[in-house]
């Protein structure tokens, strides 16, 4: 990943933020909206505890089908979209950094990104929670089979792919936000921290739950002085003042 001059990067981001400043704006709203989403998962999580069996899981999608849907990562589903949106405007603002560095982060992006989407299951848990509740003794028990069989694949191979992959995705433009001048050093660090704790998947055990959880809090404040930078660049685009030298010195740190 060969390195570009800072004067290159700082006179060049000026062009980059007005040809992608839709592109900027929505990544640093994703930011705050996934911080946003953290603390509506967190309720009731908190508030009703996930199931444990899959009996238990029909139990609770046919008294409560939204209540279900959320102890089946729906709303997760929404969380990573939004920051692959942070990522895709990361990949703007650091492009002249490193090209190689933002290729390698985005692919590794895509690739997690693609695996998480296809591990969760609450559409299909919610269709045999409805067969459940219809059935007699002998249906039951194979659609009991069927469930524990999609909660697998959930948390499976899959999901295990996606973390590690987050995990680079995410390593690699924390280093490049250190090597530019657009970020500062304090939100590249709260990058490197929100990474590292993604190295032990939230599905190994209390030792990876421990860990998802508290990579909560450096993902939010990351996320929070990414969005903060976006858009005041933008901001700055928008008057006609120099998003280079200048606004860089003046709110990159």
């Amino acid at each position: 990943m060969a390195p570009v001059s800072t004067s290159t990067t700082a006179v060049g981001i000026d062009g980059d933020v007005r040809a992608w400043k839709g592109l900027v704006v929505v990544g640093a709203w994703a930011a705050l909206a996934s911080v946003a989403l953290i603390v509506v998962q967190i309720v009731p999580y908190l508030a009703w505890p996930p199931p444990e069996t899959t009996v238990e899981f029909f139990q609770v999608l046919i008294a409560d089908p939204a209540r279900g849907l959320l102890a089946l990562d729906l709303l997760y589903i929404v969380s990573n979209t939004l920051a692959f949106l942070v990522y895709l405007a990361l990949a703007v603002l650091l492009w002249r950094t490193s090209r190689s560095g933002v290729v390698i982060a985005l692919s590794f992006g895509v690739l997690g990104m693609a695996a998480y989407m296809a591990s969760p299951r609450p559409v299909e848990m919610l269709a045999l929670a409805r067969a459940y509740s219809e059935a007699g003794g002998a249906e039951r028990v194979a659609l009991i089979a069927a469930g524990d069989s999609l909660l697998a694949t959930w948390m499976g191979t899959a999901f295990d792919i996606y973390y590690f992959f987050n995990l680079v995705t995410l390593l690699v433009f924390a280093i490049l936000m250190y090597r530019s001048r657009v970020f500062s050093k304090a939100t590249a660090t709260w990058g490197v921290v929100a990474a590292v704790l993604m190295a032990v998947p939230s599905n190994f055990g209390t030792v990876g739950l421990v860990a998802a959880v508290a990579s909560l809090l450096p993902w939010s404040v990351f996320a929070v002085l990414a969005a903060r930078r976006m858009l005041r660049l933008v901001a700055a685009a928008g008057h006609g003042a120099p998003v280079g030298d200048a606004a860089l010195h003046a709110t990159g740190r």
